[in-house]
């Protein structure tokens, strides 16, 4: 008897330190488990037993407990009856993780949305898209490629696919579950919508690249020589950690933190402006908060994205997230369809024209693509490269959108090819080199 207490004590101690060892871990458990469920119920309009068998399936995302309210439109988590977390859905502004600073029933403003018809076929408007045959396409190696993806799908994980060339559907696919219609949180896709909000300002002369960032704590410091180029090219030298696999910069950030654009913006150097490149959702979220100061009115920051690009060109799906301060998480949090998203990559496939009308300069499209130093060749704006070859059979000179989990706009200007593929992993697992490659071997 004396020997089971004994060891029963040591069970409890032991029990006791790893609950002590990863109690702050279990914030972010349940804080990532309740975010993503409400958005996806409320703004992808999912059901909530699909989300948990699958989305959450991961490790230690796995331990959390979510129920939603569709009273009260939110959802919480807690991980064994411990530190409850709670998402609501805000209209407009998609649903946040609320915390102390978030008072119940305040009114906040929306961003006017205009969600007219677009008169031209898919994907420049909402009419059916065209079906067309091209002479140049091989379609029995288009077929054998399309299906690549959802090859050995247990490991793979696609969700949707689409392919559009010379601006024409060429192929489309959805899983049981997802459709055209269906929005899919992009994750960092995410950044490269933000960047072209900064190449919009850049072409109507209200912003320069070459600007200091107007950060008033780093005038007296070497901060103060950051520019704009500097932060789309993850080349500040600030100091950021971007792990998701314990507490680190990013993860307090997305679910700690009421205001995301304070994070990076109080960091130190640990560099000078472009000695080194250091990838961070940190300075994503601080250029949002630098949009917004470009407006002279809280309402003229909101309606700005809609304004300006995503009612634009018809990307009504479409949706970024706000923080509880207010700002759009240009990082993480947009959603869009499948098609919606291709719609995103064929504007730059066009160099920023939609529709007879010059979005951003042809010359921003030059520039997002081009290599950042010290990235391999990987990275230019706010973009990933293809330049230095990390996808062998591929063209060189495709850029592309990439998210977490395997969200993708890939843009081939060579093959006048836009590539969409979500799902719920990404390479290796999710083999781009086999697949892209496969796939431009059908033009010939």
């Amino acid at each position: 008897m004396k020997w089971f207490k004994r060891i029963l004590l040591l069970l409890l101690v032991v029990i006791a330190l790893v609950v002590y060892l990863n109690y702050p871990k279990l914030n972010m458990i349940s804080g990532y488990a309740s975010k993503y469920m409400a958005s996806q119920v409320y703004i992808a309009e999912r059901q909530p037993n699909a989300i948990i068998e699958s989305d959450l399936q991961f490790p230690l995302i796995e331990l959390a407990e979510t129920e939603v309210d569709n009273e009260e439109t939110s959802a919480s988590a807690t991980v064994y009856g411990l530190m409850e977390r709670k998402a609501i859905d805000r209209q407009g502004l998609g649903c946040v993780l609320v915390n102390g600073d978030y008072a119940e029933g305040e009114p906040y403003l929306q961003p006017k949305r205009n969600f007219s018809t677009l008169g031209h076929p898919y994907p420049f408007g909402h009419l059916p898209a065209i079906d067309t045959v091209f002479a140049e396409i091989d379609y029995e190696q288009l077929q054998k490629a399309v299906a690549l993806p959802f090859t050995n799908n247990a490991v793979q994980k696609t969700r949707t696919l689409l392919v559009l060339y010379k601006g024409h559907l060429l192929h489309e696919h959805y899983v049981e579950g997802f459709t055209k219609d269906t929005p899919v949180l992009g994750w960092s896709m995410t950044k490269s919508v933000l960047a072209t909000f900064f190449g919009i300002l850049e072409h109507q002369k209200r912003v320069d690249m070459d600007w200091p960032a107007p950060i008033p704590e780093w005038k007296d410091d070497g901060r103060k020589d950051i520019t704009l180029d500097h932060l789309l090219r993850m080349q500040s030298g600030l100091a950021w950690e971007e792990v998701y696999t314990e507490i680190s910069d990013v993860t307090q950030m997305l679910f700690l933190d009421s205001d995301m654009t304070e994070a990076q913006k109080n960091k130190e150097a640990v560099a000078k402006p472009t000695e080194i490149w250091n990838y961070s959702s940190g300075t994503s979220n601080l250029l949002s908060g630098i949009l917004r100061m470009q407006f002279r009115s809280y309402q003229e920051y909101l309606d700005f994205p809609y304004q300006s690009l995503i009612d634009k060109i018809g990307m009504h799906s479409m949706l970024i997230e706000a923080d509880l301060a207010g700002n759009y998480v240009g990082s993480s949090y947009a959603w869009a369809s499948t098609r919606d998203w291709a719609r995103f990559g064929q504007l730059y496939l066009n160099k920023g024209e939609w529709n007879g009308e010059q979005l951003f300069s042809p010359q921003w499209a030059e520039y997002v693509s081009t290599p950042t130093q010290h990235s391999d060749g990987r990275y230019g704006a706010h973009f990933w490269l293809n330049a230095g070859g990390v996808y062998p059979d591929v063209p060189k000179d495709l850029y592309s959108c990439n998210g977490y989990q395997g969200q993708y706009v890939f843009i081939i200007p060579s093959k006048e090819l836009v590539v969409v593929r979500t799902g719920l992993a990404e390479d290796p697992d999710f083999d781009i080199n086999g697949f892209l490659g496969a796939l431009v071997k059908a033009i010939r």
